[in-house]
Order: C-alpha cells, then structure tokens, then sequence
C-alpha cells in the first residue's frame, strides 16, 4: 500500500510541529558567563597532534538485542553487551581470546529459543546468573524485588521487553567490572551509549554506582545524538555557533597557531524549562530530568556539548551529554548545589580527544568502535536461520527438505 494513503493533513502536522519546535528560542545567550553554567562554556579543542598524549584509559560500554519470530510459533531472541578500552589512541586488550583482532569483552546468554512462556523466564534467570549481573546484585546489597520497579512477571510478558531488560542491566553490570577491573584508575573514563538514568533499576541503587565512580575518580558520562533536547535547542544551537564561527573565533586567544586547526568547542548545562519541555511536565517525565540524587531516574546531569565542528552540518555537531552528578555537584549529599566548573571543564575537553577521528567527527569514536563491536545487525534473521538450519542438518542429521520447511516465510510465498 505504499504511503500513499497517509492523510496530507497529518504529514503536515508533523512539518509543523517541526517547524515550530526547531526555531524555538529560550533566550539562552550566545556569550557564556562563567558564572552560569546555563549558558555556553567555550575552550579550544585540544590540538590534532596531541589528542593521543593521554594516560587515561577510554572505556567504552554498549549492548544489543534482536529477536525474529517464525511462523510456526518458534522465536529466537539475543542480546549482549560489551565494552572496549583505548589507551593513547590505541586498542586495549581485554579478553583471553586468540583473535588478534577481537579486543573488547563481551557477554552473550545460552538460552535464546522462546516456544513458550517458561522459556522467557529461562531467559530472565541466566540474566541474573551471569556473573556482571550477580556481583552488580551483590554490590547493591538489597533484595531483587527492592532494586528493580517492575516483578519477573510484567518482565516477562512478552519477548521485546524481556531482551530490552536484559541489555540494559547487563551493560549497568558491565560498568561496575570496569570500575574494578585491576587497569582502571584515576581519571580514566568510562563512556556510555544514552544517558545515566534507567527505567528499570531504582534511582537509589543507580545512584550508589555513580557515587562510588566519584570516589573512585573514574568518570562515567553517558552520551548521545539522538535526543528531544536536541530538537528543543536547535534554534539556539544554530545562533551559538553562528557566534562561534562569524565573530568569536576571529579574536579568541588560540594557543593553536595554524588557523585551519582552530576549533572553538563549548558546552553547557541544560535548564530545567528545557527539559521539561523535552520530556514533558507528567510526573514520570519530570522524575527523568530531575536534578537530584533522589526523586529522580538516575545520578547523570544533563548537558549539552560542541566538542568539535563540521562546517554546514552545524547541528550535527551537538551531543547530549549525561554526567554524573556527583561529579558536576560534589556537595549534592548534603544539600549543596555549587557546580564544580573545574571538574566538568576537564571533562569536556578531555572528550575531544576522541572526537577528531576524520569518520565522525563531533562524537567520541570509542562509542562508534564498541557499537560495532556488539551490533547484531540488520542481517540478523538470516545469519541465525543459517546457523540454526546448520545444526539441525549438522548435529540433529535432519532432512534438508524437513529444514527448509521449517523456516519458510509465509508472507514472501503468498
């Protein structure tokens, strides 16, 4: 049927709210005041020549799920997760495998046939027996029904949600073994694909992990392109980096001396009104956004941030930018909401050396590396029919004919 039966009246709509969305202003000036972190915190990119002159390990954490259901009531679903480490720009390794190729460590589960209701609970239990996730449980110290909001049975209702639980707990697992892995120390990082905030694990469990990163001096941040902050702000990303580029950056104090190396990067820390217009002002939405270690979703901060520039592609440049709380406010324990410029300054230009890589420029490539590295691509139905139809001839000696049966696509035949 095509599109063409898609009404013009709601085609417009979504134009139109576009539209409106992307020249939206806050009034959030393009000149910065140090004093409010709210508005554009600009520094120069750290120089080409020395982004590798670094001695903090750039840990990068990512998952995937994938499921395919057949005709004949059979589904197989998979997820993972996994994480890479890069030190002076070059790959770290971090598994006991003689690939030479294969750097990175990575978790798969043994139970992915789903024929009835038991095999999702199947699922669910290996989750909590692989070993990330039960010294995650152990280090939370609580009872399983206190640490998730959602019972094993709402979980478990269907195969989508099962996965999407599993990959998410699992890449949370995977932070606390990075954190206490022998190699990582003081001021190295631990990047993440999305934010610091979880929808199923409670706030007060999360925010345990974040503290004892912070005491750790290790520093998790959580970032993102794909965000409604993103839409929120175009219209005042577009006039910060109209500033940047037609006026700052002819009489800025650059330490780099060749001029087609001069990046002004910036950053700053999202407003409330934003968010709750990101998100929505709905009590759910405004625990996701909320700045505190309590009443909310997480232990991150959002921010935004330019950490390099694509000429024309202006837009493309902005990150969502998730750092833990503890860092950004040390005294928000007790009260005290000071930002710690400092801290965060260091963090945001130690991120741009991981953002000149000439295949993605703007976006930490340590994030790009562990999302391939995990992906269960697009391919994925016929990789797993191959596989599957491979064992069954291999292993079970069934007939290629019965094999074939098994696996034929009703809604291609007819």
């Amino acid at each position: 049927m095509g599109t063409d039966f898609i009404p013009d009246d709601a085609i417009t709509k979504v134009a139109q709210y576009i539209n409106v969305k992307n020249n939206k202003s806050y009034n959030i000036p393009v000149v910065g005041n140090p004093e409010n972190l709210e508005t554009p915190q600009v520094f120069e990119i750290i120089p080409f020549k020395e982004i590798d002159n670094s001695d903090s390990n750039f840990f990068a954490i990512d998952g995937s799920y994938n499921s395919q259901q057949f005709y004949n009531g059979l589904a197989i679903g998979i997820y993972n997760a996994g994480y890479i480490c890069y030190h002076k720009g070059k790959p770290v390794k971090l598994n006991n495998l003689d690939d030479p190729l294969i750097f990175g460590k990575i978790y798969y589960p043994k139970s992915i046939l789903v024929t009835k209701e038991e095999d999702l609970y199947a699922i669910y239990d290996e989750l909590l027996n692989l070993s990330p996730v039960g010294n995650l449980i152990s280090f939370f110290g609580d009872k399983l029904e206190n640490i998730f909001p959602y019972k094993k049975e709402i979980i478990c209702s269907n195969l989508s949600t099962l996965l999407s639980f599993a990959q998410e707990v699992l890449e949370w697992s995977l932070v606390l073994e990075i954190l206490n892995l022998e190699k990582t120390k003081e001021n190295d990082f631990i990047l993440r694909d999305g934010t610091l905030r979880s929808l199923y694990i409670k706030q007060k469990y999360l925010v345990k992990l974040g503290k004892f990163a912070h005491e750790k001096k290790v520093f998790i941040v959580a970032i993102t392109k794909n965000s409604p902050i993103k839409m929120e702000l175009s219209y005042t990303f577009t006039q910060i980096d109209n500033y940047l580029q037609n006026e700052l950056k002819h009489h800025y104090p650059f330490i780099e001396k060749e001029v087609k190396r001069r990046k002004l990067c910036c950053w700053f820390e999202v407003p409330d009104v934003v968010l709750l217009s990101a998100y929505g002002s709905k009590d759910s939405s405004a625990m996701y956004t909320k700045k505190d270690i309590k009443g909310g979703r997480g232990f991150g901060l959002f921010t935004v941030a330019r950490l390099d520039y694509v000429e024309k592609l202006q837009n493309y440049d902005w990150v969502v930018v998730d750092v833990n709380i503890f860092d950004a406010i040390p005294g928000i324990e007790n009260g005290r909401k000071e930002r710690d410029k400092k801290t965060l300054d260091f963090i945001f230009k130690e991120l741009t050396r991981l953002t000149q890589e000439h295949y993605i420029l703007g976006y930490p490539y340590p994030l790009v590396e562990v999302h391939n590295f995990v992906s269960l691509k697009k391919d994925f139905k016929e990789e797993i029919i191959k596989k599957v139809k491979f064992a069954l001839y291999k292993d079970q000696h069934m007939d290629n004919i019965e094999i074939e049966n098994l696996f034929l696509d009703l809604h291609e035949r007819f």
